[in-house]
């Protein structure tokens, strides 16, 4: 039987397999690479709490299934005001982001803005109820605290008459917390005085008061060192609804656990890119509530913190 060679030594049948075998070997990889799910990441950069909750969440996603081969993670860390959250949302959703996680009440507005196609994980917002966020083409977790407990527990440290509330009035979760700190004033015996805190320039407002609290205000946490600085100069102790700012001198701090905040979110973008709608996913609540004293801060200031506050702390610093 005659062989029906080429040139360069293949069949006829052996050039058809090579050029098959060619053409899966770029097949492939482009299948594989079409297979992988992108995950748009909005974190308001220098805020140590989205650090926090966004090390968790990447930590996360490999138990969720998502890991490195599967998913991408898209980074976009915009300076805490309104035009830089609106580009980020913009870029991931360019880029065709398969689902935008977003830490914090602004960045989760602000996406929310921009696209109602893309699903949207949230975390760090709190009370998104109230705001708005839940439903549509998100969920996620909430990071909600009672204030009330917080005045509650800063009042055993420092008797306050007169107490600075830190916020933005264009963040809308911050006013939110201002204003409910307003309802509280008959009930516990002091009287707040508003600081809205858009930029670092802001902050030499910060005067005359007896106590701070920093509301979950992006800007100010941007900030939160220069905020601290001023406060510690003129002896004003600070409590925050917040975490990451204990290093800096908050003296108290009640907030959501970033962890589980991360852990979450992580959780549910994996239900999501599975196939799950997030109107059909409820608002997960916080069960884990950090309570943080800084100790240090408060001797230096000359505080003296309830024992039976310190023994229900989940963490001390002396």
């Amino acid at each position: 039987m005659r062989r029906d060679a080429s040139p360069f030594g293949y069949t006829f049948f052996g050039k058809i397999a090579v050029t098959l075998a060619l053409a899966a070997s770029f097949l492939l990889p482009a299948a594989a690479s079409a297979a992988q799910k992108t995950i748009g990441v909005i974190m308001t950069g220098s805020i140590p709490y989205y650090k926090q909750i966004h090390k968790s969440f990447t930590d996360s996603l490999a138990a969720e299934g998502l890991g490195p081969g599967s998913a991408e993670v898209v980074l976009q860390s915009p300076t805490p005001e309104p035009m830089s959250w609106t580009n980020a949302a913009r870029k991931l959703v360019a880029i065709g982001s398969d689902v935008i996680v977003a830490y914090g009440a602004p960045a989760t507005l602000t996406a929310m803005a921009e696209t109602s196609d893309i699903p949207i994980v949230f975390a760090g917002v709190f009370d998104p109820h109230s705001l708005g966020i839940v439903g549509k083409n998100a969920t996620g977790i909430s990071s909600k605290v009672p204030v009330a407990s917080l005045i509650k527990n800063f009042k055993s440290i420092v008797n306050f008459s007169t107490l600075g509330v830190v916020y933005n009035d264009s963040e809308k979760d911050t006013v939110l917390q201002a204003n409910e700190v307003k309802q509280l004033e008959g009930a516990y015996g002091f009287r707040s005085v508003r600081f809205n805190i858009r930029r670092a320039t802001d902050t030499p407002k910060i005067a005359n008061v007896d106590a701070l609290f920093l509301t979950t205000g992006c800007a100010a946490m941007h900030c939160v060192n220069n905020i601290i600085g001023i406060a510690r100069k003129a002896k004003i102790p600070a409590a925050a609804t917040i975490g990451g700012g204990e290093t800096s001198g908050v003296v108290l701090t009640i907030a959501a656990d970033p962890g589980e905040q991360g852990r979450a979110a992580a959780r549910i973008t994996a239900k999501v890119i599975k196939g799950a709608k997030p109107s059909s996913l409820p608002v997960e609540q916080p069960r884990k509530i950090d309570l943080i004293i800084n100790l240090k801060e408060a001797t230096d200031m000359g505080l003296k913190v309830p024992f039976d506050l310190l023994t229900s702390a989940t963490k001390v610093i002396k």
